[in-house]
């Protein structure tokens, strides 16, 4: 027998109103594998990415990490099965009143630790250090704010944040949104090289295609709420499917623009 899924999804479904915007989603995301996600603005990426965090009810269906539905665990439980979970937001999302430090000092105290297993405050911040380093930061940049950095090092920083709690799987929502190519290159790079140290299995939305292939190992587009295609991220250029290769090559012409006119 093959070893269950990191995570699996079956019939997920979320409606807002008389809008669908998840129709029946079945997913299966393997232990260690790096899956990305793509599809227009209003494909229902996002929502998908916040009903596996909690953020979100869905209407029907199951989310299963390691096993357990995370939607019918006790409270104690799903927290503890959603804990596994780091995140990088679209535009990194760090707090303002904080120093970088404390930023990433969060994340590693935001783990659900006793207070016996918890860091001291000295501990947490010399390892905060250590994890800017991760991502390519002098550990000096700790005592700046946010506002401090360039969008690059902002980046960097809420990829230190979410790393910190070694998380069994991580999540990146658009993560080279707003940067130029060379650094959307820089951030994809630190992305692999984090997910491989730390084991994790890692899901991105993008609509980055050159990002996705950089950091895909497994991919999928999502459209009217429905996974349309499924394949390697190698084959996003060539996938054979014709609202993909539309999507992925910025095609005006085809399923999906004739829709648009409508």
């Amino acid at each position: 027998m093959s070893a269950l899924p990191k995570i699996r999804i079956r019939g997920l479904t979320k409606s807002f109103g008389s809008k669908t915007v998840l129709d029946g989603i079945d997913l299966d995301v393997e232990a260690g594998t790096s899956f990305v996600v793509i599809g227009g603005s209003g494909s229902g990426k996002s929502v998908l990415l916040r009903c596996i965090l909690g953020l979100i009810t869905p209407d029907s269906g199951t989310i299963e990490i390691d096993g357990e539905n995370v939607l019918t665990a006790s409270p104690a439980r799903r927290i503890a099965l959603i804990e596994q979970i780091g995140m990088l937001f679209q535009n990194a999302a760090l707090f303002d009143s904080m120093s970088v430090a404390d930023n990433i000092m969060f994340g590693l105290r935001a783990k659900g630790r006793s207070k016996a297993q918890r860091l001291s405050k000295a501990q947490a911040r010399e390892q905060a250090g250590e994890i800017l380093k991760q991502v390519g930061l002098d550990p000096s940049v700790g005592a700046l704010a946010p506002s401090e950095l360039s969008g690059g090092m902002q980046k960097r920083v809420g990829l230190a944040r979410a790393i910190a709690g070694t998380p069994n799987i991580l999540f990146f929502d658009e993560p080279t949104t707003g940067l130029d190519p060379i650094m959307g290159a820089v951030i994809d790079g630190l992305i692999v090289d984090c997910v491989k140290r730390l084991g994790s299995t890692a899901i991105a939305i993008t609509h980055d295609m050159a990002s996705a292939q950089r950091i895909g190992d497994q991919a999928a587009m999502l459209y009217h709420g429905k996974l349309v295609w499924k394949g390697l991220a190698s084959e996003l250029m060539d996938s054979g499917n014709a609202m993909v290769d539309q999507f992925t090559h910025g095609r005006k012409d085809g399923p999906i623009g004739m829709e648009l006119r409508k």
